[in-house]
């Protein structure tokens, strides 16, 4: 399989399920392939860092071998304001202290690293690329990160921003409008899989001062299902490979438990290779 300078790679969030992602990742830092252009959405965008710093091993430390340190998904977190996962944590605490990122390497990439945020005051999805400041590297991936309502609005530059899956799950459309228009798609959800087809109604009081973001939760699914198909028809056309689960995933977005991460993780390890050594694509 050949990557060219047209070909992107795109990586789905979905929480702890990205822990799939982090296998993906390593499986292909294992094998020096790179990447010229990366784009990443929520838990896709906190891999996606450590694959642009070069750093195999640090999302899979991060979502198990911390987890089961630090605990740090639970509603004692929520009540204090750092979110059900805990955001300050694993943002400001761990990247320091437990496991620092190669902030140099990841600058110094030749590859464009790019996360998806959704602005809550015009309900569409930003799409960043940071290259200088540490601090706000950190910031734009926290506020890619931030799962509505389980997590605190997050502000770059000055501007409220909350998880990018809420405007464009699946970032393949922007990807091919930069010019990649061959691409390598990571999902965290197994093929077939479409959300139900009903509309999220979130309360009054949450979010009432954002409600462009508000219409964006409520009909999140039909863009999502819409994006899904999109996939479909790029891979059928030879232009896409999509690595995915095979069958539902017994973890969830907030999972805690280790060792359902460790067999999400080990899956997703042998779903790229088989995916990279059985294609016949020219990517």
């Amino acid at each position: 399989m050949v990557i060219d300078n047209k070909t992107g790679l795109v990586l789905e969030g979905g929480g702890m399920r990205a822990t799939f992602t982090a296998g993906v990742l390593d499986w292909l830092m294992d094998r020096e392939i790179w990447f010229p252009y990366t784009i990443g959405v929520s838990a896709g965008a906190s891999n996606g860092i450590s694959y642009a710093s070069r750093q195999r091993g640090r999302s899979r430390f991060s979502n198990i071998d911390l987890l089961e340190k630090r605990n740090y998904i639970g509603l004692s977190y929520f009540l204090k304001g750092r979110g059900y996962i805990d955001m300050d944590f694993l943002f400001y605490e761990y990247p320091d202290l437990y496991y620092p990122l190669d902030y140099d390497t990841c600058f110094r990439s030749p590859g464009r690293f790019v996360m998806v945020t959704s602005n809550c005051l015009t309900g569409r999805a930003e799409y960043f690329e940071e290259r200088e400041d540490r601090d706000r590297l950190v910031d734009i991936c926290c506020a890619s990160c931030s799962i509505p309502v389980i997590c605190p609005v997050k502000q770059v530059d000055g501007v409220p921003m909350v998880d990018g899956g809420v405007c464009d799950a699946i970032p393949i459309r922007r990807s091919i409008e930069e010019g990649y228009t061959k691409n390598v798609v990571v999902l965290t959800r197994n093929r077939g899989y479409r959300k139900a087809e009903k509309d999220f109604k979130l309360p009054g009081f949450i979010y009432r001062k954002y409600p462009a973001l508000r219409e964006q939760l409520r009909t999140r699914y039909r863009r999502y299902n819409e994006l899904l198909d999109f996939v479909d028809q790029e891979e059928a056309a030879g232009r896409a490979l999509v690595i995915a689960p095979e069958r539902p995933l017994e973890a969830g977005r907030t999972e805690r438990d280790v060792q359902k991460l460790q067999a999400l993780y080990e899956e997703g390890y042998a779903a790229a290779e088989k995916a990279f050594l059985s294609t016949t694509l020219s990517l």
